[in-house]
């Protein structure tokens, strides 16, 4: 099981908000995951983004890939 950390879009049209959650490869955007790690809101001045590190870097300790987006945005963040 291919387990990805990546973003789910929430909000409505043309407002988006996401949430940064754990979920297996194979399920849709939008579909089932795992466990949420923290929000991301690029429709705010800051771009504001709050996320759990601890749970985050429990997560890519036991395999957990960021895809590309959420490395960007844990980077920023400093929890990577």
């Amino acid at each position: 099981m291919a387990v990805k950390i990546r973003l789910r879009r929430m909000g409505a049209k043309k407002a988006p908000f996401y949430r940064i959650v754990v979920a297996d490869s194979r399920y849709p955007r939008d579909g089932r995951f795992i466990e949420e790690l923290g929000t991301y809101d690029p429709n705010n001045k800051n771009n504001s983004v709050s996320v759990d590190a601890d749970k985050v870097k429990s997560w890519i300790s036991t395999g957990a890939q960021p895809t590309d987006t959420v490395k960007r945005l844990l980077k920023q963040n400093g929890v990577m």
